[in-house]
């Protein structure tokens, strides 16, 4: 008996243990599933401050305007985006190199943009401003997806969404093309992380769309592929190798992982080619003979030191960064080259015990390459924009290294927030301020041209727009300012003169204008205008030639039409007149003051009821055009006065 009671002693206590197991495993899976779903609660209530903490910086956009540069070229004085989305303006954007560039994913949203709200400038950048929003929120779940640091990630997100270089992406409704292509590139590493955890091409799929589309928007993401090598390093761990191994070990287990992204790096080079045709045929590549390799090379290495100083101090900046390669002291290039070679030594010997530090420093540098300027696109040294993508390397480096140092020191979670919570209030604060200066163009243009010098696009542009606010006086001078820095700028001497004339001071006027031609012999422009200017002087006969001149040069353009009708008109040629008026109106059937023209024309011809229709026209057109308004009573009176004498 007492054997058998063993037994079963036995048999209760194996009992009991195994359910005390069972009870353990259950409560871990219970905390397990409590932690996780604390740590998401966690994420989402940091995903939700970083989004009201960007919009509460942003939101004065809604009050903005647009910018008189490259807003008309893309937006309110474009022809084909003004009206919405069409068909044909769906073929335009895929067949087009306007503005010399090739993106029709973004013309796509700036037509979607002018269908839903017209040409509100403030709710297309608050557009810009979600999308903003939307990639940062990606970039804090793609970090923290792949590092699980909650804090770190969130910080990176918070450093992207209100750094003050990162204004003039978001602030400026042209620069559509680069917060829609950064939000696609941070969609497709989200994708690759989810084919890195299966390698299916059903996981594949998805990063080659996103990042096709997003080579759509911008070719900016053209280093995507190699972005990807380095992250199969770290942090997700796909690419086995210490740089204890050396270079010559990297080659085995690095080669399947470029094969499998030779569809991607196929993208990019198709986006290459385009993209350098579409730059060719804008004249925006600078050739050799312009700008020489050792220069360039001289400022890209100025470029990138700067870049990495103004994350750390962004102050002084603007819309436009001259290059003037005379004003580079010698130093500079080699100081950077020091500075830039004293970073990367650091961040090499540190690979092995921190490699996020590499990573992140080899993420800005690659990044940068495409606009750094060894291909020179455009006068400009430097743009706040280009900081965009290559800004988030520096930040996880940035980041991820203070932690790490903070964690070393054992230092108390409240001092950790303490310091972040400093750094994003200075953030914000400067973010706050340069938003306020995009507010219009006279707004950032000045600024601009207090903080550079020699600055020729800006004088011109705050010139022009000043030329329109009708303050002739602030124009004229910074129209001069601009010819001084270079003599034979073309469209200075252009709007100068027209400026002159609308002053009255028409043989300066001319002097402009007669300029321009030494520096463009075909430019229908000047041609027009001093046709125009003669015509005021009451030379029609003098001012016949240039409206003809203008036309074979450009055949299409309607105001000059209407401009040689009405001086035709003058000259007693009506018969030519109509003919040229009739044209104006094929090209252009919106204008009243053709409608006008013509109306007149007509009317000296006894063509009343055809005249008081195009007066008719003119006025529904722009119903305080007062001249119509006279010439339809005219005409009218005439009509009853020829009606009674018929009776």
């Amino acid at each position: 008996m007492a054997k058998k009671t063993g037994r079963v002693k036995s048999q209760v206590r194996s009992s009991t243990s195994k359910d005390n197991l069972r009870d353990n495993e259950n409560e871990s899976r219970r905390k397990a599933a409590q932690s996780t779903t604390k740590a998401g609660r966690q994420d989402w209530l940091l995903a939700a401050a970083l989004a009201i903490l960007t919009l509460v910086v942003y939101i004065q956009v809604i009050n903005h305007q647009f910018i008189n540069y490259d807003d008309d070229l893309y937006i309110h004085n474009n022809p084909v985006v003004i009206q919405g989305l069409t068909l044909k303006g769906i073929g335009w954007a895929f067949t087009t190199f306007h503005a010399g560039n090739w993106h029709p994913l973004t013309w796509l949203s700036h037509m979607l943009d002018t269908q839903l709200f017209g040409l509100s400038a403030g709710k297309h950048l608050m557009v810009n401003t979600l999308i903003h929003v939307a990639t940062t929120l990606l970039l804090f779940f793609f970090l923290k997806r792949v590092t699980q640091a909650h804090w770190q990630s969130a910080l990176v997100a918070a450093l992207f969404a209100l750094h003050p270089l990162h204004v003039e992406s978001v602030a400026w409704a042209a620069e559509r093309k680069d917060t829609l292509s950064t939000f696609l590139g941070l969609l497709t590493l989200l994708a690759y992380v989810r084919y890195s955890e299966s390698t299916t091409w059903k996981r594949y799929a998805p990063v080659a769309l996103t990042l096709m589309l997003g080579l759509m928007a911008k070719p900016m993401l053209v280093t995507w592929p190699f972005l990807l090598l380095l992250l199969d390093w770290w942090p997700l761990g796909r690419l086995e190798w210490k740089p204890t191994d050396g270079i010559k070990q990297l080659a085995k287990p690095l080669m399947p992982l470029i094969r499998e992204k030779i569809p991607l790096f196929c993208l990019v080079g198709a986006s290459m080619v385009v993209t350098y045709l579409a730059q060719l045929r804008g004249g925006a590549v600078q050739g050799l003979v312009e700008l020489s390799l050792p220069l360039r090379f001289a400022n890209m290495l100025v470029s990138y030191a700067r870049y990495v100083l103004s994350t750390f101090w962004p102050v002084n900046l603007g819309v436009y960064y001259p290059f003037s390669p005379a004003d580079m002291p010698v130093w500079q290039p080699i100081a950077a080259f020091i500075f830039l070679v004293f970073i990367t030594v650091i961040a090499v010997r540190q690979a092995s015990q921190r490699p996020y530090l590499i990573v992140g420093w080899l993420w800005f540098l690659g990044t940068l390459v495409p606009v750094i300027g060894l291909v020179q696109v455009g006068g400009q040294a430097m743009a706040d924009r280009y900081h965009y993508i290559p800004s988030i390397g520096l930040f996880i480096a940035l980041v991820f290294t203070i932690a790490d140092f903070l964690s070393a020191r054992q230092s108390r979670r409240t001092v950790r927030a303490a310091f972040a919570i400093i750094v994003l209030v200075i953030m914000s604060t400067l973010t706050w301020r340069q938003i306020d200066l995009w507010r219009d163009s006279v707004s950032l243009f000045t600024h601009t041209l207090s903080v550079t010098s020699d600055n020729l696009p800006m004088e011109y542009n705050l010139a022009y727009v000043l030329g329109r606010q009708g303050k002739s006086d602030e124009a004229i001078a910074h129209f001069n300012e601009a010819l001084r820095i270079n003599p034979n700028y073309y469209h200075a001497l252009i709007n100068l003169g027209i400026t002159l004339a609308d002053r009255g001071k028409l043989t300066e006027a001319m002097s402009c204008y007669e300029q321009s031609l030494q520096v463009n012999p075909n430019s229908a422009k000047a041609h027009a205008e001093m046709g125009l200017v003669l015509g005021r002087q009451e030379k029609f006969r003098e001012a016949l030639p240039h409206f003809y001149k203008s036309l074979e040069i450009a055949p299409n353009e309607p105001l000059v039409r209407m401009n040689l009708g009405w001086t035709l008109a003058l000259l007693n040629k009506p018969h030519e007149a109509v003919e040229h008026l009739n044209e104006a109106l094929r090209l252009n059937p919106n204008s009243a003051e053709t409608h006008n023209n013509l109306g007149l024309v007509l009317m000296s011809q006894g063509k009343l009821e055809e005249s008081r229709s195009h007066f008719s026209t003119a006025l529904q057109l722009k119903p305080d055009l007062g001249v119509a308004q006279e010439n339809l009573k005219r005409v009218q009176a005439a009509i009853t006065t020829q009606q009674k004498s018929n009776q």
